[in-house]
């Protein structure tokens, strides 16, 4: 499975710098600033701003199995970087 990376930076609500990785079956930049408001929603971060300013396509690579199940199944998945709960 070929998936499509939008690398991320979102302020949280207590100021610090959220890093993330939304990762994607298909290259849809919108779909991806809705995935990540989603996951930022189940945080508890749903006010965070999320534009094409803080998402950004960043590559294209083949998928290892846990990410790709997980893709088959949500439609997305989240590499957690820095700052992330």
């Amino acid at each position: 499975m070929e998936i499509h990376v939008y690398d991320t930076y979102v302020e949280a609500k207590d100021g610090h710098t959220m890093h993330f990785d939304v990762i994607t079956g298909v290259k849809d930049h919108q779909k991806a600033i809705v995935y990540a408001k989603e996951w930022l929603k189940s945080i508890g971060e749903g006010d965070a701003t999320v534009t094409s300013e803080e998402c950004q396509f960043c590559h294209t690579q083949g998928a290892p199995e846990p990410i790709a199940n997980e893709i088959q199944t949500k439609g997305y998945f989240i590499q957690r970087m820095e700052g992330c709960p």
